[in-house]
């Protein structure tokens, strides 16, 4: 397949998504569908089947009720009162896309909580069960017991829904074994042997990131990830069926699996899991990903159900070498760009002529530069000044800032190359800053250094290493309020579980994860900072039975805004070793006055 019939236009949107005009008659018509369907609330999540970050525009429900856009949230409707929840990251953007007078807005620390000062006694709240978990639902049923009736119920936003867009038909890309560095029959066979150590005669896979790194494919059914959106029934013995939109199943594709697995269609699978019930089998579910619809057909039929975590994301974290080697070259890939782009803003920004959108289409103007780079990895943060203190700040056509000579600049972003995913966050100096801002940037750069720099027995969690890099800004009395560090797939989700560093993340790390590594500080109403390699778990060398981290991100990091006197000798020796190697892997692939200023910018300190 070329690049070429794979590749979207790569450019984000930069309009605003919602129209809070449409919220009143929209709620109008769901309250509706609620009266005749008899019950008194009904919940619409951000979600879709499969749980992705991204989802189809046929599955943005949320959105085409309440006019919010993030990537998580949850409303409630009921018959007089709508409430939205969502999660400090859009404490901002919420109110500004949904009606408030008919919506409130609520912040919340995670989805998972008590609704019952939200839902009269006795109501009956009505859920779509393709889009909640088993988890979840328990969670509610729990909370209201003895409150409110939960039933699930066929989806009344599709009901009153017009105009939704078609489902999405994107064409399916196979890996080479210099790709995928496994054939999907040595995976599935590895697959199918946990689920025997298990117990369960066959797993349900409704994650697209664990189906395609399963069958060594990708797709383009949601934007900045290159999934396949479907789902698969894998025997602990046997070819396993992939289930998906009619409209998918091609000759190619049958050719391209035959051996490997049968294809069906995705109406297809209620039958064949009320066929695993009434043959009495044991299936495996994972209880906080997979639809509660499933897990359901499956008990009602009589399976017994083995509730686990997917068992293909653990071994999916642990890339192979080829993986690994794609994923150093997709990062050799971004620091070209890197470097050209830097370039250009060191150039450009005392001009005092840049907008947000501006540095976010010249940077990837340069990224598409690659033939290889085929998408975004996320939408871009480019946040000017105090906008750079809004985590995940979404520029758009109202918002889009200038940004002023001596403010900080904070750009967040990431691509997707046909060899790998890239996720980067520099943090730039415009020209004059002050001394708090050297002391907020140098002990982020610190806790970033002390991530780099780690040694830890086998069995650490990233739970347990994330103090490492917060040590610095806690001496001081501050902190930042996200996670240090994400799990990133190959060519696959930029955020990926179900490993990272942060106090969510428990599992022991092992060789072959790659987790993004990124301490923060943000002064609201100021300025931003944040510091963002990844990197990826590798044997420590002479000390069996330990690890290391090799950073994979080639971008120089700016030493400007530093304040040499907090570093001490071993951290300026760490970076200037970082810079070095910039300057010998990116340095040959870059040209001219791009070439002259990577020179200078990698120097050492």
């Amino acid at each position: 397949m070329s690049t070429a019939s794979f590749a979207p236009a790569l450019f984000q949107s930069f309009e605003e998504k919602s129209d809070p005009s449409h919220v009143a008659p929209r709620l109008a018509a769901l309250r509706q569908a609620m009266k005749e369907a008899g019950v008194d609330a009904f919940l619409i999540p951000r979600a879709d089947a499969h749980r992705g970050e991204s989802v189809p525009a046929s599955e943005a429900r949320l959105a085409y009720i309440t006019g919010f856009t993030g990537s998580a949230g949850m409303a409630l409707v009921t018959a007089d009162k709508a409430h939205l929840f969502i999660d400090s990251r859009y404490t901002l953007q919420a109110p500004a896309q949904t009606d408030t007078s008919l919506v409130e807005v609520h912040e919340v620390p995670s989805m998972s909580f008590d609704l019952k000062p939200y839902i009269g006694a006795g109501n009956v709240l009505a859920y779509d069960p393709w889009l909640h978990t088993p988890g979840g639902v328990r969670d509610m049923e729990e909370r209201l017991k003895g409150h409110a009736r939960i039933v699930p119920h066929a989806n009344l936003v599709d009901s009153v829904w017009e105009d939704r867009p078609a489902p999405p038909v994107s064409t399916i890309e196979f890996l080479g074994h210099n790709r995928a560095g496994k054939t999907a029959s040595d995976k599935i066979e590895e697959i199918q042997s946990s689920l025997a150590a298990d117990g369960a005669d066959a797993a349900v896979l409704t994650l697209p990131e664990s189906i395609c790194w399963l069958f060594n494919m990708r797709g383009r059914d949601v934007p900045n990830t290159p999934f396949v959106l479907g789902f698969a029934l894998v025997p602990a013995e046997g070819a396993p069926v992939l289930y998906l939109d009619p409209a998918k199943i091609t000759p190619e594709l049958e050719r391209a699996l035959d051996g490997i697995a049968s294809v069906a269609a995705s109406e297809d699978l209620p039958a064949a899991l009320e066929g695993l019930g009434k043959a009495g089998k044991s299936v495996l579910v994972d209880p906080d990903s997979a639809p509660m619809a499933v897990a359901d057909s499956l008990s009602k039929a009589g399976a017994r159900l083995v509730e686990k975590r997917d068992p293909v994301l653990l071994p999916k974290s642990r890339k192979n070498e080829a993986e690994l080697a794609g994923m150093r070259e997709a990062h050799r890939l971004d620091g070209v760009a890197m470097a050209k782009f830097l370039h250009w803003f060191d150039s450009e920004a005392p001009k005092g002529e840049l907008t947000e959108i501006g540095i976010v289409t010249a940077f990837e103007a340069f990224r598409r530069e690659e033939e290889t780079c085929v998408d975004a990895s996320f939408d871009t943060i480019s946040g000017a000044g105090p906008n750079g203190a809004i985590v995940h700040y979404r520029v758009t056509n109202k918002t889009d800032r200038r940004l002023n000579p001596g403010e900080l600049m904070l750009v967040d972003s990431g691509a997707q190359y046909l060899s790998g995913t890239t996720d980067i966050t520099r943090t730039l100096s415009t020209g004059s800053t002050t001394p708090e801002q050297r002391d907020r940037y140098t002990r982020v750069l610190k806790g970033m250094i002390a991530i780099s720099m780690a040694r830890f027995p086998r069995g650490t969690s990233g739970a347990q290493l994330d103090i490492l890099a917060r040590q610095f800004l806690w001496a001081d009395g501050v902190t930042y309020n996200h996670g240090t560090g994400h799990g990133v797939g190959a060519f696959l989700g930029v955020h990926e579980g179900p490993i990272g560093i942060s106090p969510r993340y428990p599992l022991p790390l092992e060789a072959g994860n790659i987790i993004s590594n990124e301490p923060g500080y943000y002064k609201a109403g100021e300025y931003g900072i944040r510091i963002e390699n990844l990197i990826v778990v590798q044997e420590a060398e002479a000390f069996p039975g330990y690890f290391d981290f090799e950073t994979l991100t080639l971008a120089p990091i700016d030493t400007r805004l530093i304040d040499l006197a907090l570093l001490t000798t071993a951290e300026r020796d760490w970076l200037n070793a970082f810079h070095a190697r910039v300057w010998k892997e990116v340095g040959p692939l870059v040209s001219g006055a791009v070439k002259t200023w990577l020179e200078q910018a990698i120097k050492a300190i």
